[in-house]
Order: C-alpha cells, then sequence, then structure tokens
C-alpha cells in the first residue's frame, strides 16, 4: 500500500512564505515524477509545479519566480517553497506522485490528502 502524506500548510500574510512537504511511504519501486496541484473553492484543480525523477521542473505561469519544487530522492519526498505568497494562491495543495510498486509491478498516480493554505491581504 502506498500512501503520500502532506504537510506545511496554514495562514500566513501576503508576502509571507510557507514550504509544504509530501512524503511517500510503502512499497515503493520507483518514483517517477512528483508535483504539487491545487484546488480554489469553485475551480479546477490545476498544475502548480511538477519535477522528474531526473530533477527537470515545471511551473504553472502564475507561480513562476516565486515557487520552488524540489525533491529528495533518498526520502522519497517533495517540497513546495512557496514565496511571495499572494490571496490569489490560497487555496487546498495536493501533492500527486507517479510510483510504480507491488509484484508485479504496477505504476499509478498517487494523490496526497490535501493540505489548505491561507493568504490573508
Amino acid at each position: 500500500q502506498v500512501q503520500l502524506v502532506e504537510s506545511g500548510g496554514g495562514l500566513v500574510q501576503a508576502g509571507g512564505s510557507l514550504r509544504l512537504s509530501c512524503a511517500a511511504s510503502g512499497s515503493i519501486f520507483r518514483i517517477d515524477a512528483m508535483g504539487w496541484y491545487r484546488q480554489a473553492p469553485g475551480k479546477q484543480r490545476e498544475l502548480v509545479a511538477a519535477i522528474t525523477s531526473g530533477g527537470s521542473t515545471n511551473y504553472a505561469d502564475s507561480v513562476k519566480g516565486r515557487f520552488t519544487v524540489s525533491r529528495d530522492n533518498a526520502k522519497n519526498t517533495v517540497y513546495l517553497q512557496m514565496d511571495s505568497l499572494k490571496p490569489e494562491d490560497t487555496a487546498v495543495y495536493y501533492c500527486h506522485a507517479d510510483i510504480a510498486s507491488g509484484w508485479p509491478l504496477w505504476s499509478s498516480g498517487y494523490w496526497g490528502q490535501g493540505t489548505q493554505v491561507t493568504v490573508s491581504s
């Protein structure tokens, strides 16, 4: 059984910073891409940032220059450093990972439980 557990959300003033973490655990053979999505009330879930196992990154235009995604492959953990936060960044943030696990080997996408980020003006 594979699980993704997130931490680090909270309430912050505009211009402040937060760091999200997401750790994968279970019978993991390989983790490919990892990333962060967010969903604001009344809106669709959207990609915020993603990182491949080799370290290549991709960001939504709205967060470029303010957010940084990174990962520690030894710890099966992905991070999202969020700086210069804006009220429009308020959302539930979900981590996602493409993980190969089990026997026979099976690759699937997994989601974390979500963590609330609220940015006050």
